[in-house]
Parts: structure tokens; sequence; C-alpha cells
């Protein structure tokens, strides 16, 4: 009787190695809704001045969009058309071009992964004179 529980047991076992059980596969993320930048408000400012509160106008801005303007800045407000930025004085030191994006940030996915990735809008130059 204990051969055949062993045999039982050994037969179980070579069966559930067989069957390749491996990891669930995880989904990539898929791409995040791409925001667009329309317009800025004001379009430039002068090198060394004051701190400055930035309107960008565009679409498909996410609850959570974030602009970039020499580093990352967290908006004071945003709506899926318009997000306020206050500009520290440091970011406008130097005369030139800068670039401007919005990022609506990725989101995680579940077990299985998924979600979403970032989504960053075509620049928009703002002037430094």
């Amino acid at each position: 009787m204990k051969s055949a529980q062993m045999l039982l047991l050994v037969a179980l076992l070579a069966i559930g190695m067989g069957c390749g059980y491996s990891k669930p596969a995880t989904t990539p993320p898929a791409p995040g809704t791409t925001p667009h930048v329309t317009q800025l408000n004001p379009s430039s400012a002068t090198s060394g001045g004051a701190a400055f509160a930035l309107e960008v106008d565009g679409t498909s801005f996410a609850g959570d969009a974030f602009v970039n303007f020499n580093g990352k800045q967290t908006p004071t407000s945003v709506t899926a058309t318009k997000i306020m930025v206050n500009i520290p004085a440091p970011a406008i030191m130097n005369s030139g071009t800068v670039a401007v994006t919005v990022t609506n940030p990725g989101k995680p996915g579940g077990v299985y992964g998924g979600g979403t990735s970032d989504a960053t809008s075509t620049p928009m130059n703002f002037t430094i004179n």
C-alpha cells in the first residue's frame, strides 16, 4: 500500500512538472493620453526677472499633469485645457529659449502589468530676453 501511495505521489509530481507552470505573463504599459500645448501666456520674460505665473493652454491635460520648464514645475491648478504654474526666478536667469512641455504621468497596472506610460506633449518655445 505504501509503495502504491509513493508511486501515485511521484506520478502527480511528474505531471505537475510537465505542465510547464511559469509566472503569469505581464502586459507592458499602454501609451498614456498625450497632452497638447497650444499657447503659453506670457510667451516670454526678461532674463533675471522675478518669478511669474505661467498659463499653459491646450488639451488632454490629466489632473496630475505637470509642466516641464527648466525642470519639473508643479502646477497650482489643472483643468483638461489649462494649467497654471508658478515659474521661479532662477528658471529664467539666462536669456535663450526654453522648450515647455506638459507630461501626463503614467498609471500603474495590476498584478499582470498593464497600466499606462508617461505621455509628454511636443514642446512649445518660451523666450527669455
